[in-house]
This record gives C-alpha cells, structure tokens and sequence, in this order.
C-alpha cells in the first residue's frame, strides 16, 4: 500500500482530531493475513463528537440553508476529486478486504463515482418543492432534510454503499456520520481526504471508525435523526428495534439468497458467462449475487458441466494480481464461516460437483475453494440462508411454476434473474418473482432505477429518484389563493 492517511486521527467538524483514547483497529490483510494499518477505534465520547459536529452543521451552518444548485457543485467537486483517486482507491479497498483488483477498479472505484453522479443527474428534477393546487384548496408540498444521518456500511462494497447514502443525504441538505466497518476503515479515509479538496463546508461529514458495540451507541444517540444500515439482516433486525424505541428513521439494505432461473430455451453459454459477474464478482461477498441456480433437469448436467469450464477460467490467488477472478475472504472469521457452510452442504446431502476443499498452491492468505453443489433440496440450509462466499447451489425443476416457487421460497427478496430466449416471456416471470430487482438475461437496471429488498431484504429503497426519500421530511403548506397564484 503506497498512501499514508491521517490514520493516527479522526474526521470531526472538518478536521483530523485526536481520538478520546489510545484503543485501536487493526486492519488485517487478507492475502498475507499481516496488520497493514491500524486506526483509531472510537469510543461513545468520538460519537459523541462527530454526532455534536453534525448537529452544529445542520442546526447553525451554511449546508442545510445553500441551495441545491450550491450543493451540486461541491459534490461535483468530490466526484472529480474521486476520479484523481481512482486507482489509489481500488489499490485501499484490494488491500484491505481483498476485492481482486481487476475488480477493484470497475466496482469499487468507478462505481462509486457512477452512483454519486447518478444522484447529481436526478437531483435537479426531484420535487423537493411542489405546488398542489384543487378547488378544495392549495398546497406547497416541500420536501426537507431529515437532519443528522448515521451510516453504517459493511466491508464488501464500502465506498459504493456509502455513495449510497451519503450523495442523497448531502444533496437533500442533511448532514452525516460515517461509521465503517472495522476491517475497512481505509477507504473511508482516503474518502474524507477527497471531502476536503471538495471543500464541503465543516462538520457535514464526519468519519468515526469503531467496533461494533460503539455502533448501537450511534444508532441510539439523541442527536441522530435517521439511520441508513446496510449488513447482515441479523444486525439490522437489531437496529430496527432500536430505532423503533425512538420511532428514530431507519432504511435497512440487508442479506440476499438471490436465484437465477435458467429456462429451457436460454441459451446456455451466455447465461453462465452472466454468473462470472453475477454470481461471483467480489469473490461471492456481494448480497445480490445468484447463489441459487434454478434449471431444469432436462438440462441440468449440460449447465453443470459450463458451470465447471466457467470456474477453470477464473483463477484463485493474489488479489493485486490483475489475471486473479476469486480473492480471498475478509478475514478469517469468513473463511471460517464459508468453509462451515460447505460442511452444512455435505452433512445435509448435497453433493459438491466442483470445489468442495482448499485452494492448492496459497500458503497463506483467507481462500476458499470455489465451490458448485447439486442434488440440493430447496429447503437445504445452503440454499436458504446467506453464506457469502464463493458457494453455489444447483436446484432443478420439472416445470416453471416449480421454478418460481423455488425463487420465491426464501426469507430473502432482494434481487434475482431469468434467463430466456424470449425476453417477453422472460417478464412475465419476472413479475412473478418478490424480489426488489430482477434482470432478464443478465440486465441490470441501472443506477436511475430504485435497489432494495422484499421481506427479509430490508426496509426502503437505495438509488434513483426513490433514494432521495429516504432522507427527507415531507411538508403540506395550505397557501391563499393569491400566494399560490403567484407561486404557480
């Protein structure tokens, strides 16, 4: 790693600040399995702090009070200041949790900056003020910041989640405490360094590293108005009972258990190259990936043998390596979880066709073996429950109303795919299926199109005109017919 960040502080009100003890976080490399930095671990006092920071930023300084065409221009600023630190952010986020860097770069880098423009492009044309006029009178529906925002974003994809939150909030006017998860602090960093060149003004954006029980801390924190969670949706259903107490608002982006159906016209060679992405990127820690395999039987072994040469062609190992596909977990505590999981598989009867063992060649480093199961039963802890890591389940159906029960019997509803030689046909199950986002034939969405989860998935929506809403209040004025006669 060739950057060296202010990691000895935090940022608080606009500046780097001397933490309130002498606790620390160390970030463990997932490759050598060494400490590569290690960073202040903040206590409720640097909560404290950063939250306070925030309040004076709402309640008395400049950001809440410009105007949007103000804040666009600094957030434009970031983006800019973004792209200057492309690589440098890709290089941080491969350090530290071990995203491969030829992915590092598209997904956790541009991406990133993908979302915040998204947010700057939407923005103008979202009704943050609005007259409502009927002969039973007139209304100004203005729609305001919601206050101090805490965000606690997870170690797979964290600028991007972070983008997320933080783009919409600052460009409703709101102001932000960003807590990063404990092994990648990092890039939260470098993010707040790019803030600073952005000139956001001081105490809009806070960064506070902490452990997890600092967390609750600043989810319960009197001076926090609305919390954005994205994590396991154990630790969200956690989050909002605690928020439910203060009736505090929440949005929750939680866990997936995603399913692909392959149809028995899709055509077979493009539908497993789609999964390299879709059902592998980032090492399979990503909630929206297709770890569930929905194909028929008449087709099953053909698809299973592709699944194999797809697998071939991604090797395993150094994520710095720009040839290396599948990279190593987070940490140990996932490899072990991941590894458990396969265990699970076996002892219930599925049967690990590819994989199933360690990696050969990596003396050191959290990998996985790629692993592809079959003959599993949709009601097999593998195929209901999220494991994270680079395992998939081959289910087969008979008929396609077996294959959409099988992708909708799961606590999870966050995203899913269909894949057909008929596209129209392809909707049509598509609409079926409760998931917040479904892709035909690999499609995505894009980032104009709202993102989150049915039933276990979570709570609101992320991105797109939907993402704002989150983040906002919204107020009925009654106005005399000669006021709104005048607004109209």
């Amino acid at each position: 790693m060739v950057w060296t960040g202010n990691f000895s502080r935090l940022f608080v009100g606009g500046d780097w600040v001397a933490p309130s003890s002498a606790d620390e976080i160390e970030v463990i490399s997932p490759l050598t399995e060494e400490v590569i930095a290690r960073v202040p671990s903040g206590s409720t006092a640097d909560i404290d702090a950063a939250v306070g920071a925030a309040r004076e930023a709402f309640d008395h300084g400049p950001w809440p009070r410009m105007t949007l065409a103000e804040r666009i221009a600094i957030l434009r600023r970031l983006s800019e200041s973004l792209a200057e630190r492309r690589e440098l952010m890709a290089g941080v986020i491969t350090d530290e949790m071990g995203c491969p860097i030829a992915q590092s770069l598209p997904l956790q880098a541009d991406v990133t900056r993908t979302i915040l423009d998204s947010y700057l492009e939407l923005a103008p044309d979202y009704p943050f003020s609005a007259l409502r006029r009927t002969h039973r009178g007139n209304a100004l529906i203005t729609r305001e910041p919601i206050g101090v925002v805490a965000a606690i974003v997870p170690w797979n994809m964290p600028q991007a989640v972070t983008m997320h939150k933080m783009a919409p909030a600052l460009l409703a006017g709101c102001t932000f405490v960003l807590k990063p998860a404990p092994e990648t602090p990092l890039d939260a960093y470098l993010l707040a360094e790019a803030l600073q060149t952005a000139g956001l003004p001081e105490g809009v954006v806070n960064v506070v590293p902490a452990d997890r029980d600092v967390s609750e801390y600043l989810v319960t924190h009197p001076g926090v108005d609305k919390v954005a969670f994205t994590g396991s949706t154990a630790a969200g259903r956690r989050i909002a009972s605690l928020c439910g107490q203060n009736l505090r608002r929440v949005t929750l982006e939680l866990g997936g258990k995603s399913a692909a159906i392959i149809l028995d016209d899709a055509d077979l060679d493009a539908a497993v190259e789609s999964l390299r992405f879709g059902a592998l990127r980032n090492s399979g820690q990503v909630c929206t990936l297709k770890t569930r395999l929905v194909v028929s039987h008449r087709r099953a072994d053909e698809f299973v043998d592709r699944l194999g040469g797809l697998l071939d062609s991604m090797p395993v190992g150094d994520p710095t390596d720009p040839a290396t596909q599948i990279g190593p977990m987070v940490s140990d505590r996932q490899r072990q979880r991941v590894e458990e999981y396969i265990e699970i598989g076996r002892a219930e009867g599925a049967r690990p066709v590819i994989g199933g063992g360690k990696p050969g060649g990596l003396d050191h480093g959290f990998f996985v073996q790629p692993t592809v199961f079959t003959d599993v039963e949709p009601g097999m802890r593998i195929a209901q429950e999220e494991i994270f890591g680079p395992v998939l389940s081959v289910i087969t159906y008979d008929q396609e109303h077996d294959a959409v029960a099988i992708a909708n019997d799961s606590p999870y509803g966050l995203a899913g795919s269909v894949f057909t030689a008929d596209p129209d046909h392809g909707l049509e199950i598509a609409r079926q299926i409760r998931t917040g986002t479904v892709e035909i034939n690999g499609t995505s969405p894009g980032w104009h199109a709202p993102f989150g989860g049915f039933k276990d998935s979570g709570l609101g929506r992320e991105a797109g005109y939907e993402g704002f809403d989150s983040y906002v209040e919204i107020k009925s004025i009654g106005l005399p017919v000669e006021l709104a006669d005048r607004l109209a």
